[in-house]
């Protein structure tokens, strides 16, 4: 490599500026040249290959292979200029170069010897195969009872590797994975019948024969019993005795060889900005005041008689804020969803909202004693919808004052807007967490806007929402550079707001198990605020709302940088119209 990672300019915006190495410019590059090397780049990338059972392997080699390419193709990018391109393809430069050094620098960070995490590993990955199976006929069947067979070899392939990582010191905390025993308790403790594994066998396509239907059946639970079920004891007692008594005492990714470099990384990957862990720590600490004092507004208004904790405490304990059904729950979460759909062309042009529908259901049973209160799971096929998950485990966790945020984050405007309307305009729906997540935290504020918060309690629990994604912001870069304890954290989250302490524990273990991710939704948020108020100042009376989210959502997920360019090109181009 031309110069070590650690010394590379900044990502976005410092990023976009010409490369000069050696004294001597490097070529001028053009829109072609950067296809012809990302599409060589996705062309030659190393390939898992596939088991005999058609399982992806997995292999430390493998990992090593992939990082070599990355440096192959991060020298190359290094010999061309982008100051030529323009503004689209300066970005895709930028993000380009931003994969290849995060595949390095995760690989020396050892990310590839952990493939669990606070939330699931192989073993919840596996017992969702059929949602990525075909079953359109008798070879397909075949095929499938094959891999439950097979499901040993598989699932001892991760094994291998972790049993590597445990060897070199690139583990998970150790404190993050107490979940995960109980998880496959969850998946054996059901006869084969009822397995997750078994869904293929209730009803079969036309193109099954019923004279091999009973056949299938009897071969599914067979090989569910015999190859899934046994798989998954080997795994889980690897996991119990081997793995978590050996992975690391400690919380930081900056404790494993590699991992300092690689937080910094994730710090400009997640935030897409120029910007320092300590700068994200600071910009926490000044949101964490602020929105404490709008808080405490509205204690003060109630009249309560007691403190903040005392407050905090009343929401946690008081029965009103709670339901006693799974159902209830899905209830009024669907309700509040309903009344925003009913709003949203209030605050949105027509098309700049999806055709494609949304559901409301409850996270999936076995994820959900570790899962956080609610996530979109959208689909990008043309006969499914996306679906609004909430949490229903642990129904005394589950706070009814956050659910009208929870709501609007990950249902509308928030998440399903986005990734569905993104999807539809074809200009991509992912892959930049401080666009996408800034965006869903963004609809929270926006439904005060909306009147979806009518009561104080409600209002209370939309800024305790935001507080949580203050906090995250010093409590991420306390635990990865600046040395926090996972009590610090626990700590701090739970005295700066209303969660409760069940979500309080969950999401530490999440900043603990998936560094810096966390950081993107404040960091996004603000940024989206920001370029609107500014919007607001220029054009005045001739500010359109509905004229800005579409602006905000017409390219897809971009860098907050160039999302900063796009927004003041339009404020440009409305001052010029009203002048004309």
């Amino acid at each position: 490599m031309n110069q070590p990672l650690h010394r590379r300019l900044p990502l976005l915006p410092l990023l976009l500026l010409a490369l000069v190495a050696g004294g001597c410019e490097p070529p001028a590059a053009t829109s072609a040249d950067l296809d012809e090397l990302m599409e060589e780049e996705q062309e030659s990338r190393p390939d898992a290959g596939t088991t005999d059972a058609g399982y992806p392997e997995v292999s430390s080699d493998l990992a090593a292979e992939r990082a070599d390419h990355a440096r192959g193709f991060l020298d190359r990018l290094d010999e061309i200029d982008p100051a030529g391109l323009d503004d689209e393809d300066r970005t895709r430069f930028a993000r380009f170069q931003e994969t290849l050094e995060g595949r390095i620098l995760g690989y020396e960070a050892g990310t590839h010897f952990t493939p669990i995490d606070h939330e699931g590993g192989p073993h919840s990955s596996f017992m969702r195969l059929t949602s990525r199976t075909s079953f359109d006929d008798v070879e397909d069947y075949e095929e499938y009872l094959v891999r439950l067979r097979t499901a040993p070899d598989y699932l001892r392939q991760y094994a291998e590797l972790m049993r590597e990582g445990m060897e070199t010191g690139y583990t998970r905390p150790a404190a993050v994975l107490g979940g995960h025993q109980g998880m496959i308790d969850s998946y054996l403790e059901v006869p084969p019948e009822e397995s997750p594994l078994y869904a293929p066998f209730h009803e079969f396509p036309s193109a099954v024969p019923d004279q091999e239907r009973t056949r299938l059946r009897e071969e599914g639970v067979a090989a569910i019993e015999e190859g899934a079920y046994p798989a998954l004891r080997e795994f889980q007692v690897f996991l119990v005795e081997e793995y978590i008594p050996a992975a690391r005492d400690s919380y930081a990714i900056s404790d494993v060889p590699g991992g300092r470099a690689y937080y910094e990384h994730m710090v400009r990957s997640h935030t897409t900005l120029d910007i320092t862990a300590q700068e994200v720590h600071d910009i926490g600490l000044s949101e964490v005041a602020r929105i404490r004092a709008e808080m405490l507004e509205i204690i003060d208004d109630l009249e309560f008689q007691g403190d903040f904790d005392d407050f905090v405490e009343f929401l946690r304990t008081d029965p009103q804020f709670y339901v006693d059904t799974p159902e209830e729950l899905i209830q009024i979460a669907s309700t509040i969803a309903k009344q925003v759909d009913g709003l949203l062309p209030q605050y949105f042009h027509l098309k700049t909202l999806p055709k494609q529908p949304y559901g409301v259901e409850p996270v999936p049973a076995d994820l959900a004693p570790n899962y956080t209160g609610g996530r979109y799971s959208g689909s990008s096929r043309d006969d499914r919808a996306g679906f609004y998950w909430v949490n229903t485990y642990n129904l005394p966790s589950r706070t009814l004052y956050t659910l009208p945020a929870l709501t609007l984050h990950e249902a509308v405007p928030g998440h399903h807007l986005q990734i569905a309307t993104n999807r539809e305009m074809d200009v991509g729906s992912g892959g930049i967490t401080a666009f996408s997540e800034g965006w869903a935290l963004y609809a929270e504020h926006l439904g005060a806007e909306m009147g979806i918060y009518d009561d104080p309690y409600s209002d209370f629990g939309r800024l305790t929402y935001e507080m949580w994604r203050a906090c995250r912001l010093v409590v991420d870069t306390g635990v990865h550079a600046l040395g926090w304890s996972r009590d610090e954290v626990l700590d701090f989250l739970a005295s700066n707001t209303a969660l409760s302490l069940h979500e309080v524990r969950t999401e530490t273990d999440r900043y603990i198990a998936v560094p810096g991710q966390a950081l993107s939704y404040k960091m996004g948020e603000l940024t989206i605020r920001r370029l609107r108020a500014e919007a607001e100042e220029a054009l005045g009376d001739d500010f359109d709302l509905r004229d800005y989210h579409h602006v905000v959502l017409e390219n897809g997920p971009v860098p907050l940088t160039v999302l900063e360019e796009n927004v003041r090109s339009w404020i440009m181009d409305q001052r010029s119209d009203s002048t004309e």
